[in-house]
């Protein structure tokens, strides 16, 4: 089964942490946190304070917190998240000129490296930096809102990146994030992916969180 990772930025912003203990009570491994600057992307989200308030509730299940930096220079941040509890921290290639020095310095600040691209950003983007990386984020919506349609090229992108990766002998993750649910989680997993965050089909509708996971877990049993 690959690993659950909510976004936690779906659910209610005055009750992050109870969400979060919800979604991980219910069977999530990581969780999916995503930083928004309003430059890199048209919206405005969290901060380290937010990673800080989420580390004790990951702590307690023994889970992940994967923050998601969609921001311009985000080689600013990356100790402040680090130092906020982060476990992975990912970048966009499209926001760093300078994509080895910031895998680097993530690395150096106890973080593993992931990196993201967005949906009509070519996979040829990444081929220098491939050898350096923990995680690569397959953007399968283009990022800023929870709640998109699902873009479906991404699946046959997932399944380019993991055969770059194989090719490699590289372990990193591959990641899908944007229009994960009940009606796609399957073909992702099949193509390649290890990771799958998912905003409103955990945390939105009228079910509950456990209901939206077990639907999820449900999907994927499918797989032959």
């Amino acid at each position: 089964m690959p690993t659950l990772a909510p976004s936690i930025i779906a659910s209610d912003a005055g009750r992050y942490a109870a969400c979060a203990d919800e979604a991980l009570r219910a069977g999530a491994e990581w969780l999916h946190v995503d930083v928004m600057d309003g430059h890199f992307v048209p919206n405005i989200t969290i901060g380290p304070d937010v990673v800080r308030a989420l580390r004790p509730v990951a702590d307690e299940h023994d889970a992940a917190l994967d923050v998601h930096l969609m921001m311009e220079a985000p080689e600013q941040y990356v100790e402040a998240f680090a130092d906020a509890g982060a476990d992975v921290l990912t970048v966009h290639v499209e926001a760093c000129p300078h994509l080895h020095r910031v895998a680097q310095d993530i690395r150096a600040a106890g973080c593993k490296v992931g990196v993201a691209l967005n949906p009509a950003t070519p996979l040829g983007h990444l081929d220098g930096i491939l050898p350096f990386v923990d995680l690569v984020l397959v953007m399968s919506v283009n990022p800023g809102f929870s709640g998109q349609a699902f873009i479906p090229e991404s699946t046959a992108k997932v399944q380019r990146v993991r055969r770059r990766l194989n090719a490699l002998g590289s372990e990193a993750y591959v990641e899908v994030d944007g229009g994960v649910g009940p009606d796609t989680a399957l073909e992702l997993v099949q193509a390649g992916a290890e990771v799958l965050v998912a905003g409103s089909a955990v945390f939105g509708g009228a079910n509950s969180t456990e209901h939206n996971l077990q639907a999820l877990r449900e999907a994927l049993t499918l797989r032959v």
